[in-house]
């Protein structure tokens, strides 16, 4: 077993020289794909294990993941703190185990002739800064293991609720239809714009509740995570022509300065300054009014990425370094 190990550690380091892609690719996740079973792909793509993804996607939504590559994975921490944006159905008339439409069917209630002010007022209640409470079967963990994983080993698992915004929650269709099951349903034709760790699905879930018929999340969609969005992203299938046509271009990756420059606020140093942070000196640094909190990215005059960094105190503290 030592052997092996070491074997695929040398493996490893003969992919690093040959030179692995270094920077984001956005991906446009197919349905019925965990975020790892992409990260898997991306690696035998990359030829590197140093794939990350700034966070989930659920199996059953499509849409934009960002994924890291080499080291561009030290970015995902900070970009999977940016807000997101979505669209999807939610169906109202039925509940599920799960809140979305992988999950058993557990109730159903006649859903039409319901009053579009009835939903809009629904939907102003779930907009904003609210406290929500995730799906019990999600990837939260309770007491240090994850509470999907609770809930299958038959647990009543009870999350605490949490702070989440939903900056936009917009209804732009309500069709009347039929479920399966004969159930006479509503479906919603949605947009969402929220920050990081909202639930799409508890929001499908509360809305039915509040209108007492039930709901779930039958579809969704994600189009954007902070800036990236839909028109950046490739299938898995272009990307794997990418890297096996043969013409030189390989995977398309977004650079790590243009990913950086494109999410953070840019902080543009001098000569002096630059060779400062990158000896971990903490030099004054100027705050910016449209990090909102966030880390800024520091650029050498010649436009090298140098670093991530915080203001702390009126100084810089790296958070992760790029320079070479």
């Amino acid at each position: 077993m030592k052997r092996e190990n070491t074997g695929a550690r040398r493996v490893e380091r003969t992919r690093a020289k040959q030179g692995a892609p270094d920077g984001l690719v956005i991906v446009d996740k197919p349905a019925g794909f965990t975020s790892h079973d992409v990260v898997a792909k991306m690696r035998g793509m990359a030829r590197t294990r140093r794939v990350g993804h700034a966070g989930t996607l659920d199996p059953m939504a499509t849409g934009v993941l960002v994924l890291g590559i080499e080291r561009a994975t030290k970015l995902l921490g900070h970009l999977a703190l940016t807000e997101k944006e979505y669209v999807g159905t939610i169906r109202l008339g039925q509940t599920s185990v799960t809140d979305d439409a992988e999950g058993e069917i557990t109730a159903s209630k006649a859903a039409h002739g319901l009053d579009r002010a009835a939903i809009d007022a629904g939907v102003a209640t779930l907009s904003g800064e609210i406290m929500q409470v995730p799906s019990k079967v999600s990837a939260i963990k309770i007491d240090g293991k994850r509470s999907y994983a609770r809930v299958r080993k038959g647990e009543d698992v009870e999350i605490p609720a949490r702070p989440v915004t939903v900056s936009s929650f917009v209804v732009y269709s309500a069709e009347e239809t039929e479920a399966a099951d004969g159930t006479p349903v509503t479906d919603l034709l949605v947009s969402v714009e929220c920050s990081s760790g909202t639930y799409i699905r508890a929001l499908a879930r509360d809305l039915g509740e509040a209108l007492g018929v039930g709901g779930h999340l039958t579809a969704l969609r994600r189009t954007r995570v902070g800036p990236y969005k839909l028109d950046r992203a490739r299938t898995l299938e272009q990307l794997q022509e990418s890297v096996d046509d043969g013409t030189g271009g390989g995977l398309p990756v977004m650079p790590i300065g243009e990913a950086a420059a494109a999410a953070f606020p840019r902080w543009d140093v001098t000569v002096d300054q630059a060779r400062l942070l990158t000896n971990g000196v903490r030099i004054p640094m100027p705050r910016f009014d449209e990090a909102a909190g966030r880390p800024a990215a520091a650029f050498a005059p010649d436009g090298t990425f140098l670093a991530l960094l915080e203001n702390q105190g009126g100084r810089a503290k790296s958070l992760a370094v790029f320079a070479p």
